[in-house]
């Protein structure tokens, strides 16, 4: 398996997927997921059970492909026990950081400077 971290940024409209070896802090971004229901205006919450599943398979599909040992999560709280719900214990196991905060509109700077102060 390869030494690489994945980072989750997520709320219920967004996720961003980053890259990075090892515990750098060394982002890149290698994916964006955005959900389907979002128009501008506010989500249900099945809109936005539908998108963690959404998410969470994203998750699944890059640990069965072994492209990450170790998952670092910064999703917005409500959102964040919705993904964790869908996610298998084999991926939970890999899950070393969670952050309950919402850093989707961040720039890729800003969240790995919010994430060298935790």
């Amino acid at each position: 398996m390869v030494d690489n971290t994945w980072l989750v940024v997520a709320d219920g409209g967004r996720a961003r997927f980053f890259q990075m070896p090892g515990l750098t802090l060394d982002l890149q971004q290698i994916e964006e997921l955005v959900n389907d229901e979002y128009t501008g205006t506010t989500l249900t919450e099945k809109d936005r059970e539908k998108f963690a599943k959404r998410v969470s398979d994203y998750i699944e599909k890059g640990r069965l492909h072994q492209q990450y040992s170790r998952l670092r999560l910064a999703v917005e709280a409500k959102f964040l026990g919705m993904v964790r719900l869908n996610l298998s214990e084999d991926t939970r196991r890999l899950i070393f950081e969670q952050v309950s905060e919402d850093l989707t509109g961040r720039s890729v700077q800003e969240i790995e400077a919010h994430l060298r102060r935790q």
